[in-house]
């Protein structure tokens, strides 16, 4: 499949993509450069510190954060995969991007999304067992159960990758380049098309029910049960202490699904190229960074564990 779509789009644009994002405003882009790159460097430090407290704390050595490494690995991959050739773009007049480095960029946009969309629904799980099933919460999610949880999150994405991937790169563009956009997005790629493209915006909107609704869907029931749960309890210490349980998750869920179910459960409009660049700049740089702030800041667990670490490295030197 991929040697065809190599074999068929390479004749008509061997010289790759153009990614015009904002070049008609470049005083735009040289204040985006600067954004964007202070956004993905605190994306590295902010999920590199959370992946690294996670495995040298032994308190942390629980499902939730176990999920929440794998969520700031993905993160971490979501945006190296993205970003550079982004800074590059903005930073001159260069906007290109090879086809091999476009069509690898969409391959791991759709399948890091795919991840992160199924990934949030069995956090939502991790945390209606921790509230609504706490004496069985060891049970319900043993080491074993997790590592499924987490490779049933990672083989969905990359499932739903590996079908639209190519069925985007497939299409005809009749010699079009320019891509009016920051990357090679799904949506943006669809609307350089020369020939009707109901028939893929309809089974893009299939797999996005599947893979961005079905997890939706399950979260909300999650935190239904979870709702239930906290009215039962009598203590306002207890109801506080739940709802201060979930409240990092719901942030992040907000966040994350507010701008991917625009993006991708609407019929691509090229009249509304502008706001989706913007959105997509919402959720590769900004929802990534401020993840690890969300969970941390308001997470007493990784600030003991932060202080325990930063202390035995303060007292080894």
């Amino acid at each position: 499949m991929w040697s065809q779509v190599m074999e068929k789009d390479n004749a008509s644009s061997p010289e790759g993509f153009v990614l015009l994002g904002f070049s008609d405003r470049p005083r735009l882009e040289l204040v985006l450069f600067v954004v964007v790159l202070a956004f993905y460097l605190l994306t590295l430090l902010g999920n590199v510190t959370i992946i690294l407290l996670s495995a040298l704390d032994s308190r942390l050595h629980t499902p939730m954060y176990f999920f929440l490494a794998n969520l700031s690995f993905l993160d971490l991959c979501f945006t190296t995969g993205s970003i550079p050739q982004m800074l590059y773009n903005l930073r001159g007049p260069d906007k290109t991007i090879s086809y091999l480095g476009c069509a690898t960029q969409l391959f791991f946009v759709l399948a890091l999304g795919g991840v992160e969309c199924v990934l949030l629904a069995v956090m939502a799980y991790d945390r209606r067992a921790a509230v609504c099933q706490p004496l069985r919460y060891a049970v319900l999610l043993r080491p074993r159960r997790c590592g499924q949880l987490a490779s049933l999150a990672w083989l969905s994405g990359f499932g739903n990758s590996l079908i639209m991937t190519p069925q985007t790169l497939m299409l005809p563009r009749c010699g079009h380049r320019r891509v009016d956009h920051f990357l090679c997005e799904m949506p943006a790629l669809i609307g350089m098309a020369c020939v009707d493209t109901m028939a893929l915006e309809a089974l893009a909107f299939a797999l996005a029910v599947v893979i961005i609704l079905a997890p939706l869907t399950l979260i909300l029931i999650s935190y239904g049960h979870i709702a239930r749960a906290v009215r039962r309890i009598k203590s306002a210490a207890g109801r506080q202490k739940a709802l201060h349980t979930c409240s990092a998750h719901l942030t992040v869920v907000s966040l994350f699904y507010g701008t991917i179910i625009y993006m991708y459960l609407q019929p691509a409009n090229p009249q509304s190229q502008d706001q989706g660049k913007f959105l997509t700049l919402l959720y590769t740089i900004v929802t990534p960074s401020v993840n690890p702030l969300i969970y941390t800041l308001r997470n007493k667990d990784v600030k003991e564990a932060m202080k325990k670490v930063l202390g035995k490295r303060g007292a080894e030197m």
